[in-house]
This record gives structure tokens, C-alpha cells and sequence, in this order.
């Protein structure tokens, strides 16, 4: 490469030429270019990658495009633009600040004829690309973190109760900041339990089967979406929903598949739910009338809320956070 500064007083009739930062995500697998960018690659008269591992080298050399691994600085790289030369630079997804950044303080002091500067993204994150990120972070954490390499499901399970009451409190809250970090929160649960399942001996599993079986369901819960069925309402759909359940799993008690460990008044409401959507007529009980009803009075009262619309666990939740909000201000504590 030519190393030196290219001199304004002597520009050749040609022009200054073209810089193009070629960027690529990390996140789509390598050779998946637009066509522009194939282009730009093809028709250039000098491609220089910055990474000697850059992952797009292979599959620019398979296509046919020469490659140069460089790092050029901003000098250097208008020196090589001179006479009207196209030069493409591949650099990283977030871009080549050093490179830019002198490019920029060249082009500011006025002594430089400088080249078109163009960026040219080669390919786009799709939504949901992070989650890659995720996967990684997820795997390498596991790998060298000491706390992180030795936990397992079992001993996992609490903090996906906490998470999730979590997640509750910032919903009821309102809090939009704490709303996105506890839902952060719920998902790294699944990541890390998705990988601590790969490496279990006799029935491994992973993420990506973890998401396969989800789309799945949902693709077969919803005909109304994605096949031919039709749903009018919001009732229309729970109908959908609850027959394609009820054919998936064969079940043969309205009871399974309602886990007993939820807290007491969901658990009540859930099975209140299950018993009227089945049509059955079971009656309440009502305690041993020489023991302590209050039990039953509960399960009356949330079997009840459940009958009219309303989620108990959620109102009583709300009751207490006002009894908890008078209780500081009983104790003067203001804002």
C-alpha cells in the first residue's frame, strides 16, 4: 500500500476516487450479502478486510472477490483512492471508529482533496438477533463462570419464582424501564436452564429446540392465523386454544396440568376455571365445621371472583399494596 498522504495541489483529473465501509452483521451467517454489496465487492478496484478472521473472507475469495487484509490508517487509505479508485473497506457490524474518526479530522482540515465516503451496510440484523448474543454470552458463561458452570435445574428453580413475581410487581408497577429489565431477567432463566439441558447425558436438549417446540404450539393452537379456521373474538380464539390443548395433551382429569405449588388463591381460581369451562357441577367443600374455615371461605371467595371475571390472586395483590402504602404512612413516610 502507498503510505503517504495524498497532496490537494496534485489531484489527477480522474477526482479524489470513493471510500466504502462495507459493514456486516456478526449475527447472519457469513456470504448472506445484499446485492449491492456483491456489487460494490466485484466492481471495486481494491477490497481491504481490517480482521485477518473477519468471517465473510472465505466466502469473498469462493465469490471470486481478492481481498487484502489491512488496517489502514486515514491517510493512507485516501492516498489509495487516488485517480478515481473505488476502495471498499469490510469492517466489523458497529463499524471502524479509528478509521472514521481520522477520516473525519482529515476531511475537516481542508488540506486533503477527499474521496466520496459512503457506508454501505452488506446485511441487516432480523428482529430477534440478539437473542444469538444471548445464546453466546449464555455459553460462554457457563463454560468459565465457576457459581454459573456448577448450577442445575433443581437448583435454579427458585429464582424463576422470583423472577417472575418480579416481573409482576414491574407490570403492576408500571415502571416501563424495570418492565424490559425483568423480562430480561424471566429470559435469561430459560437461556440458562435451555443450556444447562445440553448437556444432560441421556435426553439433551437446547435452545433452539426449546423455541422449535413453542413455535410449533403456537402455530397449532392458532388456525386462525396460520391455517384455514376462523376466530371472530377474543372468545373465539380461548375456544381455539383450549380444544387444540385438550386434543395435544388427552388429558383425563380437568385437574392435570395445574401445578399445585402456585400461590393458594390462583390455584383455587385456576381450578374454578377448569371445572366451569368443563361443564361440571362440583360442589365446594366446607372444611370439618369443628377446625378452622377460614381455608374455605378463601377458596369460596376466590372460586367466586374467578365466576365473575376477576383474577383474586391479582386483586388481593392489589389490597395489600395499599395496606403496605398505608402502613407508611402511618409510619410518616411521604412520597
Amino acid at each position: 500500500m502507498n503510505a503517504e498522504a495524498p497532496d490537494a495541489s496534485v489531484e489527477t483529473p480522474a477526482g479524489p476516487g470513493r471510500i466504502v465501509l462495507l459493514t456486516a452483521s456478526h449475527r447472519v451467517a457469513p456470504g448472506l450479502l445484499s446485492w449491492p454489496a456483491w456489487q460494490t465487492l466485484h466492481a471495486a478496484d481494491l477490497v481491504l478486510v481490517t480482521d485477518p478472521d473477519h468471517p465473510q473472507l472465505p466466502y469473498l475469495r469462493e465469490a471470486g472477490v481478492r481481498a487484502e487484509h489491512a488496517a489502514p490508517a486515514a491517510d493512507e487509505l485516501v492516498a489509495e483512492c487516488a485517480g478515481g479508485r473505488t476502495v471498499v473497506v469490510l469492517v466489523g457490524g458497529e463499524g471502524d471508529t479509528r478509521l472514521t474518526d481520522g477520516l473525519a479530522r482529515l476531511g475537516g482540515s481542508g488540506r486533503f482533496a477527499m474521496p466520496d465516503l459512503e457506508l454501505l451496510p452488506g446485511s441487516y440484523d432480523l428482529p430477534g438477533a440478539r437473542l444469538l448474543d444471548l445464546v453466546q454470552v449464555m455459553d460462554r458463561i457457563r463454560r468459565v463462570c465457576p457459581w454459573t458452570s456448577r448450577k442445575t435445574h433443581r437448583g435454579l428453580a427458585k429464582y424463576a419464582i422470583e423472577e417472575a413475581y418480579e416481573l409482576v410487581e414491574a407490570i403492576e408497577d408500571g415502571d416501563r424501564g424495570e418492565l424490559r429489565e425483568e423480562l430480561g431477567d424471566v429470559l435469561l432463566q430459560v437461556v440458562f436452564h435451555a443450556r444447562i439441558a445440553q448437556e444432560d447425558p441421556e435426553e439433551p436438549f437446547d435452545v433452539d429446540d426449546v423455541a422449535g417446540g413453542l413455535v410449533e404450539k403456537l402455530i397449532h393452537r392458532h388456525p386462525h392465523v396460520f391455517g384455514d379456521a376462523t376466530a371472530e373474538t377474543p372468545e373465539d380464539v380461548h375456544e381455539h386454544w383450549l380444544r387444540t390443548k385438550a386434543i395435544e395433551k388427552q388429558r383425563t382429569s380437568v385437574t392435570e396440568g395445574v401445578p399445585l405449588g402456585q400461590p393458594g388463591l390462583a390455584l383455587a381460581a385456576k381450578l374454578a376455571s377448569r371445572v366451569r369451562t368443563a361443564g361440571l357441577d362440583v360442589p365446594l367443600p366446607t372444611g370439618d365445621s369443628t377446625g378452622d374455615s377460614i381455608g374455605y371461605d378463601l377458596l369460596a371467595l376466590a372460586v367466586r371472583a374467578e365466576a365473575d371475571g376477576a383474577d383474586p390472586e391479582a386483586a388481593l395483590r392489589a389490597a395489600a399494596r395499599a395496606y403496605r402504602d398505608a402502613i407508611l404512612a402511618a409510619e410518616g413516610h411521604t412520597g
